[in-house]
């Protein structure tokens, strides 16, 4: 199990950007395929976007494409997102995820129920 605690969320402008964190402990962290979601209130989880085991391979969802940016340091067990562009419609919770398949890190994992742990979630607000 990897524990993953999220930090960087906060309210912002429309036009805004933020730089979310994902902190992980316990295993080792470059096992892991790493994911970032979302959730809106009323709402499911939604994807954002993935990376790899050694970050040579991200994918994101159409919606955030062009204007957020996953990466990861596996030196420091932290995953990032770099949300640039920020619209009132990205407001939610968001929320990182490791993944310990590898089919996750080779092919990516949009679907939610491929990670194995989560973390607590931050809220991110953008104002209009």
């Amino acid at each position: 199990q990897v524990h993953l605690v999220e930090s960087g969320g906060g309210l912002v402008q429309a036009g805004g950007s933020l730089r979310l964190s994902c902190a992980a402990s316990g295993r080792t962290f470059s096992w892991y395929a790493m994911g970032w979601f979302r959730q809106a209130p009323g709402k499911e989880r939604e994807f954002v976007a993935d990376i790899s085991r050694s970050g040579s391979r991200t994918s994101y969802a159409d919606s955030v494409k062009g204007r957020f940016t996953i990466a990861r340091d596996n030196a420091e067990n932290t995953v990032y997102l770099q949300m640039n562009s920020l619209k009132p419609e990205d407001t939610a919770v968001y929320y990182c995820a490791a993944a310990s398949d590898y089919q996750c890190s080779n092919y990516g994992c949009p679907d939610a129920t491929r990670y194995d742990d989560w973390g607590q979630g931050t809220q991110v607000t953008v104002a209009s």
